[in-house]
């Protein structure tokens, strides 16, 4: 049965698996890189995230990240946050089942639970279609300096 949930500590070698898999699909040739389970863990550490997990049969089959962001408080109003959803993966496998959906639920339920007042993403061109289903929309409102 399909569990979607927080990620724990133990689950960081499914995540270097899942994210593994994923840069594995982005090219034609599997990367080899004895390092980047020294990397991950290293990003890991540096990085909080809350991460959900899509679990089944003991096996980690999709993941996504939230960065919560809250705003300097100002005087006599309180702190708002907002959240930057990333790394939203599900392994080929199980797509089209439900899965991301499922994920996508658990990271909205969790940000509205905090009261956040807006998740941001970046999407690449094939998932838009996933995300307006989850009531994303275009935002005009927010700036970006590429390098």
């Amino acid at each position: 049965m399909l569990a979607i949930r927080q990620s724990l500590p133990s689950d960081t070698p499914g995540l270097i698996k899942l994210r593994t898999t994923w840069a594995d699909e982005q090219t034609s040739d599997p990367l080899e890189d004895s390092n980047f389970d020294l990397a991950y863990r290293s990003w890991e550490a540096n990085n909080p995230r809350t991460m959900f997990v899509a679990e089944l049969d003991g096996a980690l089959v999709g993941m996504l990240n939230l960065m919560v962001f809250e705003r300097m408080p100002k005087p006599g109003k309180k702190s708002t946050c907002w959240i930057y959803l990333g790394n939203a993966f599900v392994v080929a496998e199980h797509r089209n089942m439900g899965v991301g959906g499922r994920l996508m639920d658990a990271a909205l339920q969790f940000s509205q639970d905090i009261h956040a007042v807006r998740v941001v993403l970046s999407p690449t061109v094939e998932s838009q279609t996933f995300y307006a289903k989850h009531g994303f929309e275009p935002a005009d409102e927010l700036l970006v300096r590429r390098f």
